[in-house]
């Protein structure tokens, strides 16, 4: 059993009152998880402060506790570790506890508004193909190997985090590729992991409703950059500005992608349609199971990345080419009568113009575009009518619905969306809050050859409304719905 002061490290800040020799079992940072001879480490979270649930750990058999003021009686059968920022200690003592998994691993970080899923998971597809035992930490799933974990938050809290990394340690992993919110940066979930690699697909608006500013989002970002040592690589969109100011005060190697700027690593489109693309990738050509621009941009992340890490060119060019589009992200649909449904996850404006540009650009404009869309409850509210603006100005028709309403009225959401659509494009609108019912009702307006996108949810299998997440399933609905009409 490991004592308290074998946790704690030395760049950490800290004052303990009670032994610093006491044996602890585990780090927790929710009271109700507490055994004997545990840590609880109170954080004072944006929702729930946890230094209200001192007592109730220690009644729970708690032998340390980690906060950053005491409280009013303290204990003799138990240690105080008082320090500035709870949730920073929480990342380096979980790290310490796992015996610092990520510096056993090459860790490759994602971060960004758009893209992290597909290349997190396209560069773990890569890798296992290539005969690597890999782990992945994404929105969709998690995995070690060949086995899959589930996945409730885009990053895993410090505690999680490091016991997934410390797993994939233990089964002979040489490699983990995660995904890397501004949430959990900001929240410090990362805080005493050691990347080999981050890398930086792009930003737009989004998460404005918890970082206020599109500046503090940016800057967020920044921090994984900013926290590389000088062994490990920086790699960043050159077509994006912001790509730059992720590289400002980074200690690491500096790389760049491009598809229209001067850069380390270059692709361009050559052909495109509905079954992927043929692409130039550092001048060479060949033809990938991917759609659309921004996939462009994906598959040059990854072919940078692997190659930074060591791959050979030729060896990644060849095991890209057989990897398949990501869940939930482009997925292409056709049914015998030839209607073609593409379910994708955007749910920015930036990601929903990518998607509905890329389909215009494939199509022949002889049949008609119809787009099923909404916005999420409790969140950034100046998206929404920019989102159904993105949507009229890029569709022959669009039916506007519920997405995750979760504890917001639906109707409510949509007005909200309503308001950014032009005059010009009212005739073109329909609302149907009721999300089965609108893909039904885009089936039914649909012509043989005509194009569906369903937008919003991808990969996601439910709906949360009021704190309940309900099964529910874009593509099967589509399929079955399309199935019962064609």
């Amino acid at each position: 059993m490991k004592r308290l002061i074998d946790i704690l490290p030395n760049q950490l800040k800290y004052q303990i009152i009670g032994s610093s020799d006491r044996e602890i079992a585990a780090l927790h940072l929710d009271s109700r998880l507490i055994g004997k001879n545990d840590v609880f480490v109170a954080i004072d979270g944006t929702a729930v402060d946890g230094h209200k649930f001192i007592d109730k750990a220690i009644e729970l058999g708690a032998s340390c506790i980690v906060c950053e003021r005491l409280p009013e009686e303290t204990n003799h059968d138990v240690s105080y570790v008082v320090v500035e920022h709870s949730s920073t200690a929480l990342g380096q003592m979980a790290s310490l506890y796992h015996g610092n998994p990520s510096s056993k691993l090459k860790l490759v970080g994602v971060t960004g508004t758009n893209g992290k899923t597909t290349v997190a998971t396209l560069l773990f597809n890569l890798f296992r193909k290539m005969g690597f035992k890999t782990g992945l930490l994404s929105t969709v799933e998690n995995k070690i190997n060949d086995s899959v974990y589930p996945s409730t938050h885009t990053t895993p809290d410090a505690i999680n985090l490091n016991k997934m990394l410390a797993e994939m340690v233990e089964q002979g992993c040489s490699y983990c590729f995660m995904e890397v919110s501004s949430h959990a940066i900001h929240q410090k979930r990362i805080e005493g992991l050691e990347f080999k690699l981050a890398a930086f697909t792009n930003i737009t608006h989004d998460h404005l409703d918890y970082h206020e500013t599109f500046a503090n989002y940016r800057d967020v970002k920044k921090q994984l950059f900013d926290g590389l040592g000088p062994d490990a690589f920086a790699l960043t969109n050159k077509d994006d500005k912001n790509g730059a100011v992720m590289l400002q005060n980074t200690k690491a190697g500096r790389y760049s992608y491009s598809l229209h700027s001067s850069s380390d690593f270059k692709a361009r489109i050559i052909e495109h349609d509905f079954s992927g693309m043929l692409l130039e990738i550092d001048g060479k050509e060949a033809w990938y199971h991917l759609v659309g621009k921004f996939n462009a941009y994906n598959l040059l992340t990854v072919y940078a990345t692997a190659f930074l890490l060591g791959l050979e060119p030729d060896h990644i060019i060849t095991s890209l080419t057989s990897l398949s589009a990501v869940s939930g992200r482009f997925e292409y649909l056709r049914t015998e009568s030839g209607l073609i449904g593409v379910v994708d996850y955007a749910h920015t404006p930036d990601a929903l113009q990518n998607v509905l540009e890329t389909i215009n650009a494939i199509r022949s404009k002889n049949e008609q575009l119809v787009t099923v869309v909404g916005c999420g409850g409790n969140r950034d509210h100046e998206k929404r009518p920019i989102m159904a603006k993105v949507a009229t100005e890029l569709s022959d028709r669009v039916i506007l619905t519920s997405d995750n309403p979760r504890n917001e009225n639906p109707e409510a959401i949509l007005a909200d969306m309503q308001t950014g659509i032009p005059a010009q494009h009212f005739k073109k609108v329909l609302k149907i809050s009721n999300r089965e019912e609108a893909i039904k009702t885009a089936i039914s307006l649909a012509n043989p050859r005509d194009i569906i996108l369903i937008a919003g949810k991808g990969h996601e299998n439910y709906q949360e409304i009021k704190g309940v997440k309900h099964p529910f399933d874009d593509k099967e609905t589509f399929i079955k719905n399309a199935t019962l009409l064609s």
